[in-house]
């Protein structure tokens, strides 16, 4: 297997697990992994946040850990890269509104290269008009805008993941096992024990 370089594009406020353990674990297996975020350089850090169900309906929210960027949002250039990862949480709500972060996901959809989202990344996809005809998985308050995205929301169990081509998609941090196993499928990655 050819070790991948992997973009990931994180924002203050983005979910803890969604961006630690991702990274982590593509690091893990030998892929190279760099994590930015707009306006912010290497060295600096962002908030994250730990969503958890307590009953209530929705989640709540508690302060994550400071997660610290090993590369430049500005220095990059998405031809450098093999695959794009999209981490949930708050922050999808805003890079969604940045144009940078768009085209750089719709260079990774026009190239056809493979690209994983959780949760709320899908909120990053629609704005950037890459659902047309696809099917994803999100966080299921996220459903409508897949829809409105010319997306087939696929409703699974907050464990699993989906794949439609090169997209890999989850609708939540109990799915990372899933949803790593199946992006690392999609990269070619082998793993040998």
């Amino acid at each position: 297997m050819a070790a991948k370089k992997i973009l990931m594009i994180t924002g203050d406020y983005v979910e803890d697990y969604e961006n630690m353990v991702p990274f982590q674990a593509l690091q893990a297996v030998g892929h190279t992994v760099h994590a930015v975020c707009p306006d912010k350089r290497a060295g600096d850090s962002v908030a994250t946040a730990i969503h958890d169900f307590l009953g209530e309906q929705t989640y709540r929210e508690t302060i994550g850990h400071r997660f610290t960027l090993n590369a430049s949002f500005e220095d990059i250039n998405p031809a450098d890269y093999d695959a794009l990862v999209l981490p949930g949480g708050r922050a999808p709500e805003y890079l969604r509104l940045n144009d940078n972060v768009l085209d750089i996901v719709r260079h990774f959809f026009e190239a056809d290269k493979p690209v994983a989202a959780i949760c709320h990344a899908m909120q990053i996809l629609a704005a950037a008009n890459v659902l047309e005809g696809r099917s994803c998985s999100a966080y299921p308050a996220i459903g409508p805008e897949v829809r409105l995205a010319g997306g087939k929301y696929m409703n699974i169990q907050v464990d699993q993941a989906h794949i439609d081509g090169n997209l890999v998609t989850a609708p939540a941090w109990p799915a990372h096992p899933e949803w790593i196993g199946k992006f690392l499928q999609v990269l070619g990655t082998k793993i040998e024990l």
